[in-house]
Order: C-alpha cells, then sequence, then structure tokens
C-alpha cells in the first residue's frame, strides 16, 4: 500500500488546526506540520494528535512547504492548510485511490464564508492541487502566492470529484 504524508504549515492556529489533523487520521500515514514559532497552543494540539512538528521561520508559503516536503518520509504528500479540514467523502475518495496513486492530484475547496458555504461566484469548485508526488513536484513563488510546479511529463490524473477540503 502507498503511503502518505500529510504537510501543514501553521502559526497561532489552536482554533482549526485540531479539525485538520482530525480529519487526516484515516487518509495520512505520518502528519507533518512547520511551525513558524507559535505562541499558542497550536503545537501542543498538534502533538496530541501525533504529528510531527518542525519549527520554522517564516520563509514564504512555497519555502516553508517545501522544507515540510523535505521532511516527510513518504513521496505522496497531501499539503493542507492549517485552516481547512478534508470532508468525510473526499477521505474515502482517498482511500480508495490509495493502493494505486499516482502523481497529481486535485481537490474541489468548498469555502465557508461568514458561516455559509458558498457554491457559487466562481468559487466552488475551487480546484487545487493538493496530493502530488514530491519527486515531480514542488512548491515555487513568491513569499505569498504559491503555486505547486511540476514536471512536463507529469498529468494530473484525477479531480476528487463531489469532494471537498471544507475550510472555514
Amino acid at each position: 500500500m502507498n503511503k502518505i504524508s500529510a504537510v501543514i504549515i501553521s502559526h497561532n492556529n489552536e482554533a482549526d488546526i485540531g479539525r485538520c489533523l482530525k480529519s487526516l487520521k484515516t487518509v495520512a500515514d505520518e502528519i507533518i506540520v512547520v511551525d513558524g514559532f507559535s505562541d499558542d497552543k497550536t503545537v501542543n494540539i498538534c502533538r496530541e494528535h501525533g504529528a510531527i512538528v518542525h519549527s520554522l521561520e517564516w520563509h514564504g508559503y512555497a519555502f516553508n512547504k517545501n522544507f515540510g516536503n523535505q521532511k516527510a518520509s513518504f513521496d505522496h504528500i497531501l499539503s493542507i492548510d492549517s485552516d481547512e479540514a478534508l470532508s468525510p467523502e473526499l477521505s474515502a475518495s482517498i482511500l480508495s485511490e490509495k493502493p494505486h496513486l499516482a502523481e497529481l492530484y486535485t481537490f474541489n475547496r468548498l469555502t465557508n464564508y461568514c458561516g455559509k458555504w458558498i457554491r457559487h461566484c466562481g468559487w466552488y469548485p475551487d480546484i487545487k492541487l493538493r496530493l502530488f508526488d514530491r519527486r515531480v513536484a514542488a512548491w515555487e513563488g513568491d513569499f505569498v502566492h504559491e503555486t505547486l510546479n511540476y514536471s512536463s511529463e507529469a498529468a494530473v490524473n484525477h479531480t476528487f470529484v463531489d469532494a471537498v477540503v471544507q475550510m472555514e
């Protein structure tokens, strides 16, 4: 069976990170958190959920995410923000694909704004490439806007349809 390392970057996100970590339990074989020296309970919450925490100064999204990818034990990386959580449907979809993982996968992200799920205005599906083989892809970008750059031979093999990453 293929193994997946979930990689999360965080800083002072004690309110949301527990929900994120719980959602990864069934699909991730390890959870790596790159934390920017949080001064709240974020690191303790991560450790309580069995995550491996690495503290790193903030160098930008791409740099910190790539640092986490390098620390991962497994080549397949599930990249998720600390304020997001996998839906049960997305978890089931990933588990069904896990025995024969390909190189790149996209998710349909559903955003919660002011307590309402936004399914219109171009906000859904907010397609994000979030599960990938680190041997063919790496994060690139400026301090804020990162994108996943991948080898031209690699193709996005699958979109997890009807499954969302829920962001609140």
